[in-house]
């Protein structure tokens, strides 16, 4: 026991010193040192040394709830790894000599004044706890409210028992007018079926993440692997399967959905008709009763995406949510693999006829008044911004919203043109006949972030006084939400130019002074971090996330990356909101906002340093992997890319990391906020702690709102579909 004191003393004595030297925390090199002359101690046969640990206990419960109050989460590292010490060293092992009752008496006083000694802690760090600053949480920014709101008169969303879009609506709402499963009944469901979707994809980077469509008694939905399927919704069997020959090797596979149309006045074979892009990044349509491909459409059911994009390896361009169709014409983003090299597949978003495939007009930013489709050697232009994330459209209107993201790469900026500038990070509305950009709104300037929007853009008619105006809600990574006038682009809540830290940067970059926040929403960035954010399992890790905080850059939201030290990015790639979006009850006008608080630690790396590391790009590295580290080649850095985790493989700062949160939207109020996600599948080292304790894991899935009341929502992915 004295080694194991000794050990984790000089470890934390050692480490304290460090710490202090980057202007940490006094606290590890104090309890260092006690902890290791209660070793000392207690390796000679000393009592006192049990008196010492009890000092440092006592000290470190003060100091504990001095920097986190009472939140239970944040205490577990500072506490539960010293109390279990003390009470190892409470054992009759370390009791010494005496007679019995001499002992007994002996441990009754130095039980009693411990009890005393943690009471004053306990009194003092609360104490001290009120003096502390209060943190500001701009999710409360706009305020909150008790009172849930009154229902309007019920949303009309067609048959109310299928889905028929990605979203459920073509605005995405997630909202099911389905009221028959409600609070009451709910904790009675038990699955009524399973199916299998087969085998887990080879690509490390594939994943079930479809949201399945329901149009009559059958569902529709897709893999990541090159699969479509239609099971019966009844019992979910499978009706068809159609497994799409892939050509070339798709490096990145994902498959959110499947667009579903039916061909005006028809009948017969493919009147209604399945409409789904593959990895290999073909536009295939199928016949929704039988799988099969519609021979009318494109050649022999297909239509080749990669037409007019010039050089494009293999699995660099793809689409990766479900198609949009409004007015016929079937429209597709596309996304393009991160950070691989200046000059990589173009962002062009396109339309095609819903009925024979035919290319219908392309938005190609740098030629925005061109909307034809390139012939003989040209191309649409390399490196432009592109949308991925999954797309609305208002039929009456005749226009489509797009969540756009950066020009590759998305961490250095300095190659990107006045059009990708333009474009960059931006809810764009292009004309659903004819591809011309009717508006656009940017959330974040010349992003270094990877801030790209991946949230679909949600469209409702919101009370404004005394009228109803058509909006649109753009979510963001960077945990800001807009509201938009959808016929404008204007916004409809306040949004304001603010200041943003500047250098210092990358040699030949440049910065925005400002950068817009919508002021008049709450938002989901999360309150500045501070060193005492920091976490872990035990003091010894959590020292050591302390360490790393203090080695990096933060000086707020949106501190730029750079080469001489890593940059705390909070919120990290994964968001604030990412391609879960938003779900809307259209009844009551409450908005859920699913969101994470989860940095990134990223570091730009000089040409040099990224050859000796082995960095390049996937087309030339199968092995390389573009979540860690993206090689940027054409551009004088590569970027380390990194979630900011413990040594233990642990988030670094503290819980909860996803949280799930309603908001009024007629006030902009929230009106309740929680954690979302247990600590049963979670743990250090990947390791399943089996606790069904309620911490706030990281989700990107969504939710739904139903009419019943209810908010499904998800914070785990699955390889299967279930009912």
């Amino acid at each position: 026991m004295a080694v194991v004191l000794l050990l984790i003393g000089a470890f934390l004595a050692v480490g304290g010193i460090y710490l202090l030297t980057l202007g940490g925390s006094l606290y590890y090199l104090v309890t260092g040192l006690a902890v290791a002359a209660s070793g000392v101690l207690i390796w000679r046969g000393y009592r006192r040394g049990r008196w010492v640990f009890g000092a440092m206990l006592a000290g470190t419960l003060a100091w504990s709830i001095w920097e986190v109050g009472f939140t239970g989460w944040s205490l577990v590292p500072r506490l539960v790894g010293p109390v279990v010490l003390g009470l190892v060293l409470l054992l009759p092992a370390f009791r010494g000599g005496g007679q019995a009752e001499e002992g007994v008496a002996r441990r009754g006083r130095g039980l009693a004044t411990f009890a005393v000694a943690a009471i004053v802690a306990i009194v003092a760090g609360a104490g001290l706890h009120a003096l502390r600053p209060d943190r500001i949480d701009p999710l409360f920014q706009t305020g909150t409210q008790s009172a849930v709101p009154d229902r309007l008169a019920a949303a009309s969303l067609g048959a109310p028992g299928d889905w028929l879009h990605y979203g459920n609506d073509q605005g995405g709402s997630r909202f099911s007018p389905l009221d028959q499963i409600n609070p009451d009944n709910v904790k009675d469901l038990k699955v009524a079926w399973t199916a299998d979707m087969g085998p887990a994809p080879q690509n490390k980077l594939a994943s079930l993440e479809v949201t399945p469509l329901k149009i009559g008694d059958t569902l529709y939905g897709c893999t990541p692997y090159s699969a479509v399927f239609a099971l019966d919704a009844e019992t979910g069997k499978r009706r068809w399967t159609h497994n799409e020959p892939a050509s070339g090797k798709a490096i990145s596979s994902f498959c959110r959905g499947v667009a579903y149309y039916r061909v005006p006045g028809a009948s017969g074979t493919c009147a209604e008709r399945i409409i789904w892009a593959s990895p290999d990044a073909k536009l295939v349509a199928l016949d929704a009763k039988t799988g099969r491909p519609c021979a009318q459409f494109g050649d022999n059911g297909r239509t080749n995406l990669l037409t007019g994009m010039g050089k494009a390896p293999d699995g660099y361009y793809y689409v990766s949510s479900a198609p949009q169709i409004v007015r016929g014409k079937i429209v597709v983003g596309g996304g393009i693999l991160d950070g691989q090299y200046w000059g990589e597949p173009s962002g062009v978003i396109r339309g095609y006829d819903a009925v024979t495939g035919k290319f219908a007009w392309a938005f190609d930013v740098s030629r925005p008044n061109d909307h034809s489709e390139p012939t003989g050697d040209a191309h649409y232009t390399y490196s432009t911004p592109n949308s991925w994330a999954p797309i609305s459209a208002d039929e009456q209107l005749g226009m489509v919203y797009l969540p756009v993201g950066n020009s590759v790469p998305d961490y250095y900026g300095k190659q990107r043109r006045p059009f990708d500038e333009f474009l960059t990070s931006s809810v764009v509305a292009i004309d659903a006949d004819t591809g011309a950009m009717r508006w656009r709104f940017q959330t974040v300037h010349h992003d270094l972030w990877d801030y790209d929007l991946g949230s679909q853009p949600t469209l409702i008619d919101l009370p404004v006084g005394s009228a109803t105006v058509p909006a649109l809600i753009q979510p963001t990574k960077r945990g800001e939400v807009f509201v938009l006038d959808r016929r404008t682009g204007r916004p409809l809540r306040k949004v304001e130019e603010l200041p943003v830290p500047q250098g210092p940067i990358a040699p030949g970059e440049r910065l925005s002074r400002t950068q817009p926040f919508s002021v008049g929403m709450p938002s989901f960035r999360g309150p500045d971090m501070i060193e005492a954010d920091m976490w872990g399992v035990t003091p010894l890790d959590q020292m050591l996330c302390r360490i790393k905080f203090k080695q990096a850059r933060y000086d707020g939201p949106m501190t730029p990356p750079q080469v001489e030290r890593p940059n705390f990015a909070y919120p990290g790639y994964l968001g604030g909101s990412d391609w879960g979006s938003v779900s809307v009850d259209r009844d009551r006008m409450i908005m859920i906002v699913n969101s994470n608080r989860m940095p990134n630690y990223d570091q730009l790396i000089t040409r040099a340093d990224a050859k000796k590391r082995g960095m390049g790009i996937v087309s030339e590295n199968p092995e390389a992997d573009p979540a860690r580290g993206q090689a940027m080649e054409g551009t004088p850095f590569a970027v380390d890319v990194q979630p900011f985790l413990s040594v233990l493989g642990t988030p670094c700062n503290a819980p909860p990391w996803g949280l799930l949160t309603a908001v009024d939207l007629r006030t902009g109020k929230v009106i309740w906020n929680r954690p979302i996600g247990t600590a049963r599948d979670s743990g250090p080292l990947g390791i399943p702690t089996m606790l069904p304790i309620t911490i706030g894991l990281p989700n990107i899935g969504g939710s739904v709102v139903t009419r019943g009341g209810l908010v499904p929502a998800s914070h785990r992915r699955s390889r299967s579909t279930r009912c």
